[in-house]
């Protein structure tokens, strides 16, 4: 076919034999068009390549609030905290950071959303008779809390600077450099979860999810609390008042601490506290054990981190208590720690149920993201959005007495603690492995402890995915208005939003226990795997690993194991059957 052919009608010339000619032709055009021609036009182009897409996402009013819990849980990382801390007490340059509350700086009404000057509470705290005995580590202490307090409601703005991490945009006009987004940006991650939106679009979505009335309950809160207010009839109002008068507790309702005590249950179990608890005790010249690998530990008292361990272990009595951590991991998620270290906890109330319908969640998400990428499949979302209201109602169940507190007073502890090992000093004598690319500075060191003490080979870097991704499932499951949701398109986005979260909890979940939640369960003793405490299944590979002599016997004592006390002797299955671990005692 000639080039010239192919506009307008196309042309064709067969070639026949002359009837008693066996050598000439006789040629003959054929014209086609319409359809015919068209066929024979793609023909000429190649293969047309066809695909299948998925069906239509409908979008949900509640895809604001996932966005505002993994903006603000990733400003209470690790990473934002260092560089808070180096602001505030090191290198004083930043002039603010958005929090909730009444503050009048730099112009801010009282009562509105303020920018508080970081400098002049920096003053405020220096301005102390001196930095000796525990001042130092009270100091911290204080900051610490200070930085939560800016930095963990549930207010997005798009006045973030560089330094506190979250949203910054590349500067065309300086590369290398870094600016406050605009109102028409795009929000940085969000094109790979929804449809790309802008500053402004998520800030009024956020602000209209928020400003729902729910029952006789109006103004600016989540409408999951909205709901629970409306039912305290007691009240007559929903005013926020101080502790001291008859109203909500101030900004528990409007401006709710992002934090979830998940967060610290497996920072506990990664060996975090109990790496601070043998530095404290050497630091006191205590012997451990009878070997003892931190013998030679010793801090120059010309160096910060002396001055700081000695405020922290002044500082003991105000600490919370493993006993009251392991009282209220029952009491949330029904979740205990094994070991000699926790004494024998009697809860009142423990949600016995949480773990089997958590991981019945994110077993059905599983199979929800396998039927969603198969585009000849219409994926169901109801066995999820069933699955979310059961873990949802337990959930509220756990939500009292020490619930608004104790999360919060764990964070700034374990806070501290995360920096405190991040210290060169302590870099400098736990050393570790140099070329383990730890995405936070203070892992290595609670991963070397590990090793001298024979605790445990899984790294903390799983433990550390399993506290954070956790904490943002669950705050999703936690605040969000399930209850009422009948729909099953927001089942749908919840666990595509969330997708990647889902799969790294339960990947890192497999690495530290050996229990697959994704994998179908085929008979009772993977359904008994896939129910048991997690802190069991920890114990159990310890003692597997040690038994086999892939480990030492731990060098420490007992009292530094991951510990509940009274819990159930460990199970082991070998052969099929269950068999007790090793007792404790």
């Amino acid at each position: 076919m000639a080039d010239k052919d192919i506009e307008g009608d196309i042309s064709y010339t067969p070639r026949t034999p002359r009837t008693g000619s066996p050598v000439g032709t006789l040629e003959a055009t054929v014209n086609v068009s319409g359809d015919a021609a068209s066929l024979l036009r793609q023909a000429a182009g190649g293969p047309t390549k066809v695909a299948l897409q998925r069906s239509t996402v409908l979008p949900t009013p509640d895809q604001p609030l996932w966005t505002a819990i993994r903006n603000r849980t990733n400003a209470i990382g690790f990473a934002p905290y260092q560089n808070f801390i180096n602001r505030l007490l090191c290198e004083p340059t930043d002039k603010g950071s958005p929090t909730c509350g009444p503050y009048a700086d730099d112009g801010a009404p009282a009562g509105k959303l303020g920018v508080p000057s970081i400098e002049a509470r920096r003053m405020e705290l220096l301005a102390r008779p001196s930095i000796h005995g525990v001042d130092a580590y009270q100091l911290l202490k204080l900051a610490t809390q200070a930085f939560l307090l800016f930095e963990s409601g549930v207010v997005i703005t798009s006045s973030r600077d560089r330094d506190t991490g979250l949203f910054v945009i590349p500067d065309p006009a300086n590369p290398g450099k870094f600016r406050a987004p605009r109102p028409d940006d795009e929000v940085p991650g969000e094109g790979t979860r929804r449809d790309p939106v802008t500053f402004q679009e998520i800030q009024d979505a956020l602000e209209a999810y928020l400003g729902q009335v729910v029952g006789n309950v109006g103004g600016r809160a989540l409408p999951y609390l909205k709901r629970v207010v409306s039912a305290l009839v007691s009240l007559g109002s929903a005013d926020e008042k101080l502790p001291y008068c008859k109203a909500i507790l101030q900004y528990r309702l409007s401006c709710p601490s992002l934090l979830e005590l998940i967060w610290s249950y497996w920072h506990e179990e990664g060996m975090l506290v109990q790496t601070m608890n043998t530095i404290a005790v050497r630091f006191q010249n205590r012997r451990a054990s009878g070997r003892d690998p931190l013998a030679q530990l010793e801090l120059d008292p010309l160096r910060p981190l002396n001055h700081l361990l000695w405020g922290l272990i002044q500082d003991e009595y105000n600490r919370l208590t493993l006993s009251r951590r392991a009282y209220e991991y029952q009491h949330h998620y029904g979740l205990g720690l094994v070991g000699k270290a926790v004494p024998k906890v009697n809860p009142a109330d423990s949600r016995t149920k949480f773990l089997e319908a958590f991981h019945n969640l994110l077993h059905r998400a599983s199979v929800f993201y396998q039927e969603d990428a198969d585009t000849t499949v219409l994926s169901d979302g109801f066995p999820l959005l069933n699955a979310l209201k059961h873990v949802h109602m337990l959930l509220a169940e756990g939500a009292h007495n020490q619930f608004g507190d104790l999360p919060w007073t764990a964070r700034v502890e374990m806070l501290i603690m995360q920096w405190l090992l991040a210290r060169p000093e302590m870099r400098e004598f736990l050393r570790g492995r140099h070329m383990v690319p730890y995405r936070e500075e203070w892992m290595g060191g609670v991963d070397a402890m590990k090793r001298l003490q024979s605790w445990t080979d899984v790294t903390v870097d799983h433990f550390r995915d399993l506290g954070v991704y956790g904490e943002q499932i669950l705050l999703s499951i936690r605040y969000g208005d399930w209850v009422d949701v009948i729909d099953q398109e927001h089942a749908r986005n919840w666990a595509r939003y969330w997708k990647s979260e889902i799969q790294s909890y339960m990947h890192s979940y497999l690495a530290a226990t050996g229990v697959d939640l994704a994998a179908d369960v085929t008979d009772t003793g993977q359904t008994v795997d896939r129910y048991t405490q997690p802190s069991v299944h920890l114990r159990n590979r310890l003692a597997g690993q040690t038994a086999s002599g892939a480990l030492p016997a731990p060098a420490a004592a007992g009292e530094f194991l991951p510990a509940v006390a009274g819990a159930p002797a460990p199970l082991r299955r070998i052969g099929g059957r269950l068999l007790k671990a090793p007792s404790d005692k």
